[in-house]
């Protein structure tokens, strides 16, 4: 998986305890609402006055509620402040090439797009920087949702997006989510 093969997305956070895991879920959310191919119903999620699309699927709520837990559960056992990530990735199934001593390898998954969304936690110490905190999130909310819709709309963007071959379910192509704290990887798929 190699940035150059396929569109890398990044979505920077500083958050503090109060407002970490309702901006993650949004954040998350909205990136699955804008690379969902399936029928999604729609929800919103507001988060300090900004409101941000989701998607309404028992599954994609509970795979993101996991995430957002896991990340919250790395760092209340003492991660640094920084270097947590959740990466989505969406790939397709494609066969495998085969060698010339083997006929059938089967299928492989190879990526086409992934978002990385790396949260900082920070602890205000004053009301005023909880203020500037919450002043600041909220921009970033706005800026990630501006980032969402123009790659999402762009020519690369779109092209990026593979032939759509299995209309079941709400995502025709696999995705994969992990949550990285310290660069080491504490969640699956």
């Amino acid at each position: 998986m190699n940035a150059q093969e396929h569109p890398t997305i990044t979505i920077d956070v500083a958050l503090d305890r109060r407002t970490a895991r309702e901006a993650l879920r949004a954040i998350l959310h909205s990136i699955l609402f804008h690379r969902l191919f399936g029928t999604v119903k729609p929800q919103t999620f507001d988060v300090l006055d900004v409101t941000m699309p989701g998607v309404s699927d028992s599954e994609m709520e509970q795979l993101i509620a996991d995430r957002v837990d896991m990340l919250w559960k790395g760092i209340e056992n003492g991660a640094n402040k920084r270097g947590q990530q959740i990466v989505i990735t969406f790939s397709e199934k494609r066969p495998r090439k085969a060698s010339w001593f083997q006929v059938y390898m089967g299928e492989e998954e190879v990526a086409w797009e992934q978002w990385i969304v790396n949260a900082e936690m920070r602890q205000p110490k004053t009301e005023r920087d909880r203020q500037a905190l919450d002043t600041a999130l909220a921009s970033t909310l706005q800026k990630s949702l501006h980032t969402m819709l123009t790659h999402t709309s762009s020519e690369r963007g779109r092209t990026a997006v593979p032939l759509i071959t299995n209309s079941s379910g709400i995502s025709p192509f696999p995705l994969r989510m992990v949550v990285k704290v310290g660069g080491v990887e504490i969640s699956g798929t």
